[in-house]
């Protein structure tokens, strides 16, 4: 990877009986506390599989890639994001990664302004009102 490149990163959108999991981290990246779940897209790794591991990791879940929702460089941060809809399998979320996490919440649509004030990206918060409206 060159000095120029940015990480390239794989989110996890999990909704489940009305609501999403939403993560907050220890460290803040710029302005944000709250995120969803997810992280560095390792080498020979797709951006389907890192988000399944990556929730593995951070919250005990297994989820099932489904599709790519959207990717974009995020305004904050700079990093290549990509999101992916992902099916909860089995599981109860909780803090499985505590030096990086420091609380899981199951978030409704309603309180997303309360988790992230400035909205979510576009294409997440379509998906979500269509998973969540079913």
């Amino acid at each position: 990877m060159t000095t120029t490149e940015q990480p390239r990163v794989s989110m996890a959108v999990i909704a489940d009986e009305g609501r999403f999991l939403m993560i907050r981290r220890r460290q803040t990246e710029g302005r944000l506390s709250w995120a969803l779940p997810g992280g560095g897209i390792e080498a020979g790794e797709s951006a389907e599989q890192a988000a399944v591991r990556e929730v593995a990791e951070e919250t005990a879940l297994e989820v099932k890639a489904v599709r790519i929702i959207g990717s974009r460089i995020h305004p904050d941060t700079g990093a290549d994001m990509t999101y992916v809809a992902c099916e909860l399998v089995a599981g109860e979320a909780r803090v499985e990664d505590a030096e990086e996490l420091a609380e899981v919440a199951w978030v409704a649509l309603d309180e997303i302004p309360t988790y992230v004030p400035w909205g979510l990206y576009p294409p997440v918060q379509e998906h979500l009102e269509d998973a969540l409206s079913a």
